[in-house]
């Protein structure tokens, strides 16, 4: 008869074998897949991988791949093509970051308490992500597509722009989808298990140095694509193109926005710098008096000084102006990241400057927000709105400024002279590439869905 460290040692030997047979397919999967597309070589290699016996088929949190070797081992023995697009599949949402994207919006839940807009937000996931690899032409990854899913592209593809995630959602959301049909798509595209996502767990602080992570490994993918294009491009489909779009997206803007943060001292206690021990102990040996204090100063980088001048020439629309103000205003909120006292200027300027805003805390910019009144309706030259902060800056009005938000369609004269600030033209168009800015500022489109 066994004994049960027998017992305990046969399970644990077959638990490890298992890890191993899974982790071998999962690398198989990830080396086919690199020979054809090097330009995914760090996405492909950004994991771990780990057996877990809940998990269906196989998911990803962005560090790790879970899979259970049962379903794995099946997958693998049906086709191995089903496995390679599986793992391109999870690299694919890592690097669009579809494990952030979350909502609020929905208050129904259905019996299994998942939300009909969270499951449209995974469908919508697995829809981009699978249209973008059947779009890519590698033997690796090449499978036939069944009725549903090309009638479905169709339909989506009628819009004439980039699937991305966020776009299928938005048209998904027009069809009003019964549950019939909802449930056919989702076992369509369904691919993986979404369940160790951020966005799944929201009692758990989302983790930015992930998202960063992966926002990095993305800028890497556009710098390949673009330097092979000619060779890859056909290959490749709307790849390119899908990072494009995602690398103009919200978090760019944020991350610009960074671009404009200074260092200062702060009233806050530093505790980088403050030992908790030597605190404790003084209280401890003599009642009320610690041997150090807190250091109620620390030094921290945040926004102080910037300028947003918007377009108001005939060709913006007020309802734009004001998401995009609103999605300034909200970035800056939300991420906590500008001082209690700033000198933000907002200009509005058609030909010619309409109107100067001084903005110095979150209140007055939630005011400005709430009475906003555009001035101007004219034609669009860029010059005279730089000309005018040339002249604050000889004024000394700004101490310290970093940088320049021009929201515009893009349609007008630029400044010929490169000026002393980070500049950012916000472009909104369709058409936007169509637009060229100068070489020295940076160039970032936000669609109107975005905003």
């Amino acid at each position: 008869m066994m004994q049960p460290e027998d017992k305990i040692q046969e399970i644990a030997e077959r638990a490890e074998r298992l890890q191993e047979i899974g982790s071998s397919i999962l690398r198989a999967a990830r080396d086919e897949l690199y020979l054809g597309m090097r330009f995914l070589d760090v996405a492909l290699s950004s994991f771990s991988y780990q057996m877990d016996g809940q998990v269906h088929g196989f998911g990803t949190d962005g560090r790790v791949m879970y899979f259970q070797p049962q379903m794995l081992g099946g997958l693998y023995r049906e086709n191995r093509i089903l496995v390679n697009r599986g793992y391109l599949h999870m690299v694919f949402h890592c690097i669009f970051r579809h494990f952030a994207w979350s909502g609020t919006e929905g208050k129904k839940r259905a019996d299994d308490g998942i939300t009909i807009q969270e499951r449209m937000r995974d469908l919508s996931c697995d829809i981009a992500v699978e249209h973008m690899i059947d779009g890519m032409n590698y033997r690796s990854i090449r499978f036939s597509r069944s009725l549903l899913r090309r009638e479905t592209y169709r339909l989506l593809e009628k819009e004439g722009k980039t699937l991305n995630a966020q776009r299928v959602y938005k048209i998904l959301s027009e069809w009003n989808l019964n549950e019939k049909d909802l449930t056919n798509l989702e076992q369509e595209f369904r691919t993986d298990d979404h369940r160790y996502w951020e966005s799944k767990k929201p009692d758990q602080k989302p983790n930015p140095m992930l998202s960063r992570k992966w926002g990095e490994i993305n800028d890497g993918i556009e710098t390949d694509l673009e330097t092979f294009s000619q060779e890859a491009g056909e290959r490749d489909g709307d790849f390119l193109e899908q990072i494009k779009t995602e690398n103009r997206s919200r978090y760019d803007y944020r991350e610009f926005l960074r671009k404009f943060a200074v260092f200062h001292e702060e009233l806050a206690v530093d505790d980088d710098s403050f030992d908790y021990n030597f605190y404790t102990y003084g209280l401890r040996l003599y009642g009320n008096m610690p041997l150090i204090e807190p250091q109620e100063w620390r030094e921290v980088k945040k926004i102080e000084e910037f300028v947003i001048v918007i377009d108001t020439s005939m060709s913006c629309s007020g309802e734009l102006v004001r998401k995009f103000l609103e999605e300034t205003r909200q970035v800056l909120s939300d991420s906590g990241s500008y001082f209690k006292k700033v000198h933000i200027r907002i200009l509005q300027c058609d030909d010619q400057v309409r109107s100067d805003q001084l903005i110095t805390s979150a209140e007055e910019l939630k005011a400005y927000m709430e009475h906003l009144k555009l001035y101007g309706n004219g034609g669009t030259d860029f010059r005279p709105a730089f000309t005018y902060v040339n002249q604050l800056l000889a004024a000394g009005e700004f101490q310290n400024l970093k940088g320049l938000l021009y929201f515009t369609d893009g349609k007008g004269t630029f400044p010929g002279k490169r000026p002393p600030y980070e500049t950012a033209f916000i472009l909104f168009r369709e058409d936007y590439k169509e637009v060229t800015v100068p070489a020295w500022a940076i160039r970032l489109v936000l669609d109107e869905e975005d905003l």
